[in-house]
This record gives C-alpha cells, sequence and structure tokens, in this order.
C-alpha cells in the first residue's frame, strides 16, 4: 500500500478546487470530507446503503443540469452496485464525476479486504476498476496513484465532459471508524434541497 496517496491529502486537492458543485460523499470520504468541507451543497451520505451514492449522485447529476455533480465513493461501495457504472453512462450526463475511492479494503467494517484483491481471489488477480468503467461505457477515465499527479491534473480532469470516472488509489487509514451523520437527516435534506434550487 505504499505506492498509494492519502485519502485526505487527495480530498484536499478537490477542497482546494471546490466552487459550487454539489458533493455527494459516503462512507469513508464523507468521514473526511466533512472535515474539510462546510458548504450548502455537500450531501452527506450518511447512514448510507453501501454503493447507492452512484445514483444517487445520477439523479442530481440529471436533475440539475446545469450543476457539476461530483461523487466520492469507495472502491467497495463501487463493488456493491457495479450495474450503476451502466445506467450512468446509458444517461450520459455531461455535468457527473464519479471519483472512486480505491483503498482495497472495506474500511469502515474493519479494513476486511474487498473482493477485488488479490488476496480474496483464488486467482491472485486484481480487478482493475478503470477497465471495468470503460467496459461499461466511460470513455473518460482516469487513474491516479500519485499526490503530485493528481494535484497537476485534478483541475483540467473535473472541467471534462461527462461522464467522467476518476480512479484514486489511497492508503487505508489504520484504525479507522465509519462515519457519524452531521445530524437528522430530514432537516439536513431540506436544507440542502433549499441550496440546490436557490438561485437556479
Amino acid at each position: 500500500m505504499s505506492n498509494r496517496m492519502s485519502l485526505v491529502e487527495s480530498l484536499e486537492v478537490l477542497a482546494g478546487l471546490r466552487r459550487d458543485e454539489v458533493v455527494v460523499s459516503s462512507m469513508g470520504t464523507a468521514r473526511e470530507w466533512m472535515k474539510l468541507s462546510q458548504h450548502p451543497l455537500d450531501f452527506v451520505h450518511v447512514p448510507s446503503s453501501m454503493g447507492q451514492s452512484c445514483s444517487l449522485g445520477l439523479g442530481m447529476a440529471l436533475a440539475q443540469p446545469n450543476r457539476k455533480v461530483l461523487v466520492y465513493n469507495g472502491d467497495g461501495s463501487l463493488l456493491m452496485n457495479l450495474g450503476a457504472l451502466v445506467t450512468i453512462t446509458a444517461e450520459a450526463p455531461d455535468n457527473f464525476v464519479l471519483l472512486v475511492f480505491d483503498n482495497a479494503v472495506y474500511e469502515v467494517t474493519g479494513a476486511q479486504a474487498t473482493a477485488g484483491v488479490p488476496r480474496s481471489r483464488r486467482d491472485l488477480t486484481v480487478i482493475d476498476l478503470a477497465a471495468v468503467a470503460r467496459s461499461c461505457g466511460f470513455r473518460s477515465v482516469f487513474e491516479f496513484n500519485d499526490i503530485a499527479r493528481w494535484r497537476a491534473d485534478a483541475a483540467s480532469v473535473l472541467q471534462m465532459r461527462g461522464p467522467v470516472f476518476v480512479h484514486l488509489k489511497v492508503a487505508p487509514i489504520p484504525g479507522a471508524v465509519g462515519p457519524r451523520s452531521p445530524g437528522p437527516a430530514p432537516p439536513r435534506a431540506m436544507a440542502f434541497r433549499e441550496a440546490l434550487c436557490g438561485g437556479k
């Protein structure tokens, strides 16, 4: 895992570039993103069903075509709902960016290895998530495991016409726990709705 970038540093790059985009985060990314951003257009999907953030973000992108939607997903969550990739490319919203933070484990449930990494597989192969995205129809696919490259290229990647798939190889955080909800869901949803609809 030493050849992977820090999750926190990779999110700090996004926090520095963030303007008025919708950001949907869940699981480990939500835990760390809440420390970096309190923007009204942050939708923290906690508690969450693993893998549902992609579909949630897709719906937002389709409903708000003039607003960029960024979804911060984990590799474990993506594996729980791979079918969403095909639906995203079928609808092909040009304002949608899916960022997959791949730490090779289910971090928030005890750091068990995902089924996509060699130690969980009888054939000892690795599942290439970028190749999976391409086969599902994503034409703009990017891969990063180096923070310097991510810092240099992130702005141009986020400006690409969507749907865009970004595979970020990050190191797990030892002893990390699951994210805590920032508050009751109904008032958070209402506040987010007001921010989403305001001025558009």
